[in-house]
Protein backbone atom coordinates (compact mmCIF):
# COMPACT_ATOMS: atom_id res chain seq x y z
CA UNK A 1 0.00 0.00 0.00
CA UNK A 2 1.16 3.75 -0.65
CA UNK A 3 2.42 5.48 1.94
CA UNK A 4 3.49 9.30 1.59
CA UNK A 5 6.27 10.99 3.72
CA UNK A 6 7.19 14.40 4.55
CA UNK A 7 10.71 14.24 5.07
CA UNK A 8 12.58 17.41 6.90
CA UNK A 9 10.32 19.98 4.68
CA UNK A 10 10.79 23.74 5.21
CA UNK A 11 9.55 26.58 2.98
CA UNK A 12 10.24 30.03 2.86
CA UNK A 13 9.20 33.34 1.36
CA UNK A 14 11.22 36.28 0.58
CA UNK A 15 9.03 39.43 2.02
CA UNK A 16 8.37 42.72 0.06
CA UNK A 17 10.01 45.97 1.12
CA UNK A 18 6.56 46.32 2.78
CA UNK A 19 6.35 43.48 4.39
CA UNK A 20 9.55 43.65 5.85
CA UNK A 21 8.84 47.58 7.28
CA UNK A 22 5.57 46.08 8.66
CA UNK A 23 7.43 42.80 10.73
CA UNK A 24 9.75 45.48 12.28
CA UNK A 25 12.40 42.59 12.35
CA UNK A 26 14.50 43.97 9.94
CA UNK A 27 14.61 40.01 7.99
CA UNK A 28 14.20 39.89 4.45
CA UNK A 29 12.47 36.08 4.85
CA UNK A 30 9.33 34.42 6.93
CA UNK A 31 10.16 30.73 7.37
CA UNK A 32 6.72 29.40 6.88
CA UNK A 33 7.35 25.51 7.17
CA UNK A 34 10.47 24.68 9.54
CA UNK A 35 11.72 21.13 9.05
CA UNK A 36 8.76 19.21 9.25
CA UNK A 37 8.44 15.38 9.14
CA UNK A 38 4.72 12.85 9.44
CA UNK A 39 3.76 10.14 7.36
CA UNK A 40 -0.16 9.31 5.67
CA UNK A 41 -0.92 6.25 5.86
CA UNK A 42 -3.56 4.54 3.51
CA UNK A 43 -6.91 4.26 5.74
CA UNK A 44 -6.11 6.98 8.04
CA UNK A 45 -7.17 10.41 8.43
CA UNK A 46 -4.61 12.86 9.30
CA UNK A 47 -5.24 16.03 10.89
CA UNK A 48 -2.89 18.77 10.33
CA UNK A 49 -3.87 21.08 13.80
CA UNK A 50 -2.34 24.69 14.08
CA UNK A 51 -4.02 28.55 14.58
CA UNK A 52 -3.94 30.83 11.53
CA UNK A 53 -0.67 32.09 10.17
CA UNK A 54 1.16 28.39 11.54
CA UNK A 55 1.63 27.24 7.76
CA UNK A 56 -0.85 24.59 7.60
CA UNK A 57 -1.79 25.60 4.37
CA UNK A 58 1.66 26.13 2.99
CA UNK A 59 2.60 22.27 4.01
CA UNK A 60 -0.52 21.88 2.22
CA UNK A 61 0.37 23.21 -1.28
CA UNK A 62 3.49 21.83 -0.91
CA UNK A 63 1.83 18.19 -0.35
CA UNK A 64 -0.18 18.89 -3.36
CA UNK A 65 2.87 19.75 -5.55
CA UNK A 66 1.88 23.54 -6.07
CA UNK A 67 4.72 24.87 -4.66
CA UNK A 68 8.76 23.55 -4.10
CA UNK A 69 9.89 22.67 -1.03
CA UNK A 70 12.88 24.92 0.05
CA UNK A 71 14.95 22.21 1.57
CA UNK A 72 13.75 18.60 2.53
CA UNK A 73 11.67 15.44 0.40
CA UNK A 74 8.20 14.61 -0.35
CA UNK A 75 7.85 10.77 -1.37
CA UNK A 76 5.46 8.63 -2.25
CA UNK A 77 6.26 4.95 -1.75
CA UNK A 78 9.92 6.16 -0.89
CA UNK A 79 10.07 7.85 -4.64
CA UNK A 80 10.43 11.75 -4.97
CA UNK A 81 6.70 13.42 -6.62
CA UNK A 82 8.73 15.60 -8.64
CA UNK A 83 10.20 12.54 -10.28
CA UNK A 84 7.09 12.11 -12.36
CA UNK A 85 4.98 15.24 -11.27
CA UNK A 86 1.69 14.78 -13.97
CA UNK A 87 1.28 11.31 -12.50
CA UNK A 88 1.58 12.11 -9.03
CA UNK A 89 -1.32 15.25 -9.46
CA UNK A 90 -3.12 12.55 -11.13
CA UNK A 91 -3.51 10.81 -7.87
CA UNK A 92 -4.20 13.34 -5.81
CA UNK A 93 -7.89 16.09 -4.91
CA UNK A 94 -6.86 19.04 -3.44
CA UNK A 95 -9.47 21.58 -2.17
CA UNK A 96 -7.64 24.78 -1.03
CA UNK A 97 -9.93 28.22 -0.59
CA UNK A 98 -7.75 29.53 -2.82
CA UNK A 99 -9.86 27.50 -5.80
CA UNK A 100 -12.01 29.91 -7.61
CA UNK A 101 -15.10 28.70 -9.85
CA UNK A 102 -16.58 30.43 -12.60
CA UNK A 103 -19.49 31.90 -11.55
CA UNK A 104 -21.15 32.25 -15.20
CA UNK A 105 -20.63 28.09 -15.33
CA UNK A 106 -23.41 25.71 -14.02
CA UNK A 107 -21.76 22.80 -11.16
CA UNK A 108 -22.76 20.19 -14.08
CA UNK A 109 -20.58 22.22 -16.76
CA UNK A 110 -17.84 22.67 -14.29
CA UNK A 111 -17.75 18.90 -13.34
CA UNK A 112 -17.60 17.79 -16.62
CA UNK A 113 -14.63 20.35 -17.65
CA UNK A 114 -12.69 18.91 -15.10
CA UNK A 115 -13.16 15.37 -16.01
CA UNK A 116 -12.08 16.03 -19.15
CA UNK A 117 -8.96 18.01 -17.99
CA UNK A 118 -8.19 14.31 -16.16
CA UNK A 119 -8.78 12.34 -19.25
CA UNK A 120 -12.01 10.83 -18.35
CA UNK A 121 -14.34 9.53 -20.85
CA UNK A 122 -18.17 10.71 -20.86
CA UNK A 123 -19.22 7.64 -18.97
CA UNK A 124 -16.86 8.09 -16.10
CA UNK A 125 -17.47 11.40 -15.94
CA UNK A 126 -21.28 10.95 -15.77
CA UNK A 127 -20.50 7.83 -13.65
CA UNK A 128 -19.19 10.05 -11.17
CA UNK A 129 -20.93 13.03 -11.53
CA UNK A 130 -24.24 11.34 -10.43
CA UNK A 131 -22.47 9.35 -7.45
CA UNK A 132 -20.69 13.21 -5.88
CA UNK A 133 -23.89 15.49 -6.76
CA UNK A 134 -26.28 12.91 -5.06
CA UNK A 135 -23.62 12.26 -2.22
CA UNK A 136 -23.39 16.37 -1.44
CA UNK A 137 -26.95 17.28 -2.27
CA UNK A 138 -25.69 18.84 -5.54
CA UNK A 139 -28.52 17.57 -7.71
CA UNK A 140 -31.03 19.85 -7.57
CA UNK A 141 -28.60 22.97 -8.13
CA UNK A 142 -26.69 21.03 -10.79
CA UNK A 143 -27.90 23.20 -13.68
CA UNK A 144 -27.84 26.55 -11.74
CA UNK A 145 -25.03 29.33 -12.34
CA UNK A 146 -22.73 28.79 -9.24
CA UNK A 147 -22.70 32.74 -8.58
CA UNK A 148 -26.52 32.13 -7.87
CA UNK A 149 -25.39 29.55 -5.17
CA UNK A 150 -25.16 29.84 -1.34
CA UNK A 151 -21.53 29.52 -0.31
CA UNK A 152 -22.16 26.38 1.56
CA UNK A 153 -23.18 24.80 -2.17
CA UNK A 154 -20.48 26.41 -3.79
CA UNK A 155 -18.52 24.82 -1.27
CA UNK A 156 -19.54 21.38 -2.13
CA UNK A 157 -19.47 21.87 -5.52
CA UNK A 158 -15.56 22.75 -4.52
CA UNK A 159 -15.34 19.12 -3.26
CA UNK A 160 -17.48 17.50 -5.94
CA UNK A 161 -14.79 19.05 -8.62
CA UNK A 162 -11.78 18.38 -6.43
CA UNK A 163 -12.61 14.68 -6.47
CA UNK A 164 -14.23 14.09 -10.20
CA UNK A 165 -11.02 12.25 -10.74
CA UNK A 166 -11.52 9.28 -7.75
CA UNK A 167 -8.02 10.44 -6.21
CA UNK A 168 -6.03 7.99 -3.79
CA UNK A 169 -4.74 10.70 -1.63
CA UNK A 170 -7.58 13.43 -0.58
CA UNK A 171 -5.57 16.76 0.98
CA UNK A 172 -8.37 19.10 2.01
CA UNK A 173 -7.69 22.31 3.14
CA UNK A 174 -10.79 23.51 5.93
CA UNK A 175 -12.85 21.28 4.08
CA UNK A 176 -15.97 22.64 6.42
CA UNK A 177 -15.57 26.03 6.28
CA UNK A 178 -18.48 27.90 5.42
CA UNK A 179 -20.78 25.03 5.98
CA UNK A 180 -23.77 24.79 7.85
CA UNK A 181 -24.16 21.74 10.43
CA UNK A 182 -25.92 19.45 7.66
CA UNK A 183 -23.49 20.16 5.06
CA UNK A 184 -20.54 19.71 7.68
CA UNK A 185 -22.00 16.07 8.52
CA UNK A 186 -22.01 15.48 4.66
CA UNK A 187 -18.55 15.91 4.16
CA UNK A 188 -17.58 14.32 7.25
CA UNK A 189 -19.67 11.01 6.62
CA UNK A 190 -17.47 10.73 3.14
CA UNK A 191 -14.72 11.56 4.16
CA UNK A 192 -14.94 8.75 6.61
CA UNK A 193 -16.50 6.52 3.90
CA UNK A 194 -13.50 7.44 1.83
CA UNK A 195 -11.06 6.01 4.83
CA UNK A 196 -13.27 2.58 4.64
CA UNK A 197 -11.89 2.13 0.92
CA UNK A 198 -8.35 2.75 2.16
CA UNK A 199 -7.85 6.74 0.67
CA UNK A 200 -4.42 8.88 2.10
CA UNK A 201 -6.23 11.42 3.73
CA UNK A 202 -4.69 14.83 5.07
CA UNK A 203 -6.94 17.40 7.13
CA UNK A 204 -5.90 21.11 7.35
CA UNK A 205 -7.74 22.56 10.43
CA UNK A 206 -8.60 24.51 13.39
CA UNK A 207 -11.26 23.14 14.49
CA UNK A 208 -10.53 20.90 17.72
CA UNK A 209 -13.97 19.03 17.59
CA UNK A 210 -13.45 17.82 13.48
CA UNK A 211 -10.27 16.51 14.40
CA UNK A 212 -11.50 14.51 17.60
CA UNK A 213 -14.73 13.09 15.71
CA UNK A 214 -12.50 11.85 12.31
CA UNK A 215 -8.90 11.74 12.56
CA UNK A 216 -7.14 8.91 13.51
CA UNK A 217 -3.92 10.90 13.92
CA UNK A 218 -2.82 14.27 14.41
CA UNK A 219 0.15 16.86 13.79
CA UNK A 220 0.23 20.22 15.61
CA UNK A 221 2.08 22.81 13.69
CA UNK A 222 2.65 26.01 15.53
CA UNK A 223 5.22 28.80 14.21
CA UNK A 224 6.01 26.29 11.16
CA UNK A 225 7.51 24.10 13.42
CA UNK A 226 5.53 20.30 14.16
CA UNK A 227 6.04 20.21 17.84
CA UNK A 228 3.53 16.95 17.82
CA UNK A 229 2.87 14.54 15.55
CA UNK A 230 0.86 11.33 17.38
CA UNK A 231 -2.27 9.54 17.36
CA UNK A 232 -5.65 10.46 18.65
CA UNK A 233 -5.39 7.42 20.82
CA UNK A 234 -2.23 8.61 22.76
CA UNK A 235 -3.73 12.31 23.13
CA UNK A 236 -6.49 10.85 24.67
CA UNK A 237 -4.21 8.82 27.48
CA UNK A 238 -3.33 12.76 28.54
CA UNK A 239 -6.61 14.30 28.15
CA UNK A 240 -8.42 15.98 25.28
CA UNK A 241 -7.09 17.26 22.29
CA UNK A 242 -7.63 21.27 23.13
CA UNK A 243 -6.02 20.59 26.18
CA UNK A 244 -3.03 19.08 24.95
CA UNK A 245 -2.89 22.10 22.08
CA UNK A 246 -3.06 24.75 24.98
CA UNK A 247 0.04 23.01 26.85
CA UNK A 248 1.97 22.17 23.96
CA UNK A 249 0.82 26.22 22.31
CA UNK A 250 1.51 28.19 25.69
CA UNK A 251 5.07 26.49 25.82
CA UNK A 252 5.96 27.43 22.24
CA UNK A 253 4.56 31.43 22.62
CA UNK A 254 7.04 31.51 26.08
CA UNK A 255 10.28 30.77 24.23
Amino acid sequence: MSVLKVEHVSKEFTLTLKQRRESHNGLKTLVAVDDISFSLKPGIIYGLLGPNGAGKTTTLRMIASLIKPKRGKILLDDVDIYDDIYTYRKRIGFLTSELKLDGFFSPFDTFTYMGKLYGMNDDEIDKRRNELFKSFGIDRFKDAKIKDLSTGMKQKVSLAISLCHDPDIIIFDEPTNGLDVVAARDVEEFLINMKKENKIILVSTHIFSLVEKLCDEVGIIVKGKLILDTSMEEIHKHGDLEKVFFDLYEGVEKL
